[in-house]
C-alpha cells in the first residue's frame, strides 16, 4: 500500500501512516525496511498491512 508518514516520536520509535484510502495506521521503527529506525513525517512510502494484536499495522516499509 501506497501512504504518508503523518506522525512519528524518535523517543519511543512509534509512528502513523495515513494510506491511500484514508485509513490509518501505526507502525513500529522496527518496520522501516532500511533499517534506520528513522523516518520523517511527511514521507511517501510503501508498506505491507499486517494483523498484530487484532489491529491493523504497518510493515515492511521503504520509501515510494
Amino acid at each position: 500500500m501506497r501512504g504518508s508518514v503523518t506522525a512519528f516520536d524518535a523517543h519511543v520509535g512509534l509512528g502513523d501512516i495515513t494510506i491511500a484510502d484514508g485509513t490509518v495506521v501505526m507502525f513500529h521503527c522496527a518496520e522501516i525496511a532500511d533499517g534506520s529506525r528513522q523516518i520523517a513525517v511527511g514521507s511517501e512510502v510503501e508498506c505491507d498491512i499486517v494483523m498484530k494484536f487484532s489491529r491493523a499495522e504497518a510493515s515492511a516499509i521503504r520509501p515510494a
